[in-house]
């Protein structure tokens, strides 16, 4: 992998180019980078497409329009080689309204000829004899920081690199096994796939580990708690566990009725937790207490 293979496309001028060489694109390599871990909605931080001839990475975080890749999706001649890329479409659709059309999965592809190991790491070993490995800290990094590390940008491009390469071999076993009907049914599922909000989990606080030993009292309490940290981590699209986490929700049904904000503190929240949700800590369990 070589530096001059991939351009990020931070000005008008490199997004024109990359536009022109991904549009007459036969067939383009589509990946993306997005945080599911941090956030409550999954925020998309990378977008990488490779044309064939080098790849070329988008920042949806900044205010470059890039909405030609509409028309690229969407193109029923122009293949877009993705590999477990149903949630890199849903959440392209949700923030773009981009369509798909002609999509090919290599994971579900090599999945469909009978391949035991589908990781993209395991196929390019396979069919290139290349070492290739994902670290497992730079896939969960801070992709929304900028700017991004150099090691960060080699990670998010390395992928759509060897995804043509791997279309090419696939799609020539399909075809072998007279597979490619099948396969084209589930790359239009793919294609059709769409993006579907967080629902709550209504009983979702009895599966918190401890909440057997709970009084009635205290498991309404807990049952409350676990509500409104659904609703908080929505509006604030936060991950639940980086609002309350389920041993902190616990500790709160499971204390004497706080009084004060120290009170909470005294129950094991961290003085920053207090600062941001302690006045509605307090509503929630006087209003449980007093019904």
């Amino acid at each position: 992998m070589t530096a001059n293979k991939w351009i990020w496309v931070d000005a008008a001028a490199k997004r024109d180019d990359a536009a022109r060489e991904i549009s007459r694109a036969p067939v383009i390599g589509l990946d993306t980078e997005y945080d599911s871990f941090r956030y409550f909605r999954e925020r998309l931080c990378l977008l990488q497409v490779n044309s064939g001839e080098k790849s070329y990475v988008f920042d949806p975080l900044d205010s470059l329009d890039f909405s030609f890749l509409g028309d690229v999706f969407y193109h029923p001649d122009k293949v877009k080689v993705i590999h477990a890329g149903d949630n890199d479409i849903r959440i392209l659709k949700r923030d773009y309204g981009f369509s798909f059309r002609n999509v090919f999965d290599t994971h579900r592809a090599a999945a469909l000829l009978g391949r035991k190991e589908l990781s993209l790491a395991a196929l390019i070993r396979h069919y290139f004899q290349a070492g290739f490995e994902k670290q497992k800290k730079l896939q969960r990094s801070r992709w929304e920081n900028r700017p991004l590390s150099e090691k960060q940008l080699r990670y998010a491009v390395q992928d759509t690199f060897y995804l043509i390469g791997l279309y090419v071999k696939l799609r020539e076993e399909l075809a072998r096994a007279g597979l490619l009907d099948a396969a084209a049914a589930i790359f239009a599922e793919i294609a059709a796939v769409t993006w579907q909000e967080k629902t709550m989990n209504n009983l979702g606080h009895r599966h918190i580990h401890g909440y057997d030993s709970l009084s009635p009292a205290e498991q309404e309490r807990l049952k409350c708690l676990y509500r409104w940290r659904f609703h908080k981590a929505k509006s604030s699209n936060r991950a639940v566990f980086m609002v309350c986490t389920d041993q902190e929700l616990l500790r709160l049904a499971q204390a004497s009725p706080p009084s004060s904000l120290d009170d909470l503190v005294a129950c094991g929240l961290s003085r920053s937790k207090v600062q941001r949700y302690g006045s509605e800590f307090l509503d929630i369990l006087n209003l449980t207490i007093a019904e």
